[in-house]
């Protein structure tokens, strides 16, 4: 038997093979877990999500469409999964958003209180209402996971706006997982070194930061996105019934460097 054999959750993000979203998924239903998907509207979308699934040897998922800066949106993909499963027992958290114009380097201080405000909407708060309309449907056990990125905690150039959402973002996880704990529900980071996503190649400067995490990393090489879902594995499962609140780094050290 998997890890996760009976349990079952939604992974919101999926958009493509490379999305770490999907590499989550793959590790989870590996180890037993039943996932349905949560993707942005239109068909295109869906059949991208379903060719990635069908080419990963997953047939016959719950998917549902979702924008999730509307609460109409996210109540209706909660009531959809309410109808479809029998319970929750892990929501993956795998969004976010920033106007890619302000995600380069020099372009902070331009940044528009509008751009400003849906990045901090769409990824981070977003979390916070979907914890509200899963909460229901979980028993004490489950695990909530959102993914991060050390640009939170220190400068890096062309991060901008967004790693403002990603700090608002952890510190909404500590609180989160202070009061979901009385109902036995763990909330949890990932703090994922660069990996080649569509989200990620809109920052300025990616490239360069690829490099130096490859030459500055105590593993001397960057992160393969596999590992971040084996490392959600962990918190999804029995193993890390101890730990919530918490941000585990998964950059192959990179993050304890200074210089």
């Amino acid at each position: 038997m998997g890890l996760l054999e009976g349990r079952t959750g939604l992974v919101f993000g999926l958009a493509n093979d490379r999305s770490i979203a999907w590499h989550i998924a793959r590790n989870l239903i590996a180890q037993g877990a039943v996932c349905g998907f949560v993707h942005f509207p239109g068909e295109k979308m869906e059949r991208r999500v379903r060719k990635t699934l069908e080419a990963g040897g997953v047939s016959n998922a719950w998917l549902h469409p979702c924008d999730a800066g509307r609460d109409e949106d996210l109540q209706a993909v909660f009531e959809a999964a309410g109808r479809h499963f029998d319970k929750l027992d892990f929501l993956v958290h795998s969004i976010a958003h920033a106007d890619r114009e302000y995600l380069r380097e020099g372009s902070f201080t331009e940044t528009p209180r509008q751009i400003f405000a849906e990045a901090l909407d769409i990824s981070v708060y977003t979390l916070i209402g979907m914890s509200r309309m899963a909460r229901p449907m979980m028993p004490p056990g489950s695990s909530i996971l959102a993914l991060t990125y050390y640009g939170s905690e220190k400068v890096v150039p062309g991060y901008n706006v967004m790693g403002v959402a990603k700090a608002a973002l952890e510190c909404t996880t500590r609180y989160l997982a202070a009061e979901l704990g009385a109902h036995g529900i763990r909330v949890n980071t990932i703090s994922a070194g660069p990996v080649r996503t569509l989200s990620a190649m809109a920052v300025g400067g990616i490239d360069d930061m690829f490099e130096w995490v490859e030459r500055k990393s105590p593993l001397r090489r960057n992160v393969d996105a596999d590992e971040v879902g084996r490392t959600a594995v962990y918190l999804v499962s029995h193993l890390s019934a101890g730990v919530t609140g918490e941000n585990i780094f998964v950059d192959c050290g990179y993050n304890l460097i200074g210089l």
